[in-house]
């Protein structure tokens, strides 16, 4: 009987599929932020993103955008990340907010991320020194 049982629960167990947990698309950015990936980060901006980088704001293209942001990794080398806080409740709406430590400042790193053709692509993004 209960070798019976234990092979039930067994061969029911081998049915069960557990469903794979997509990883959250903030913890996915900081990542890329922590490593200086602006080709990863852009994969996920729309066609048109407005940035808005210490003092500088403008709409740009997805091209330009991973550019600009090329550009700052550059000059601001990223040593650690961590996310602040994220809204990721939404079916169609994500933001986030990192803070980027540099070799030479802190940042503050907001996301804003809109729902395109089942997926998440970034709208907004900002980038300004963090405040003590």
């Amino acid at each position: 009987m209960i070798r019976s049982l234990f092979l039930l629960v067994i061969s029911l167990t081998s049915l069960y599929r557990p469903v794979a947990i997509q990883a959250d698309i903030i913890d996915d950015l900081s990542s890329y932020f922590k490593a200086g990936n602006a080709k990863d980060i852009a994969k996920n901006f729309a066609s048109t993103i407005e940035l808005i980088i210490i003092d500088e704001e403008d709409v740009y293209s997805k091209a330009q955008g991973e550019q600009i942001l090329r550009d700052f990794f550059v000059k601001h080398p990223p040593v650690k990340t961590s996310v602040f806080h994220k809204i990721n409740n939404s079916p169609n709406y994500r933001f986030g907010v990192i803070i980027l430590n540099t070799s030479k400042e802190t940042f503050r790193v907001s996301i804003t991320m809109k729902k395109v053709n089942n997926t998440f692509q970034i709208t907004e993004l900002r980038i300004e020194p963090a405040k003590d």
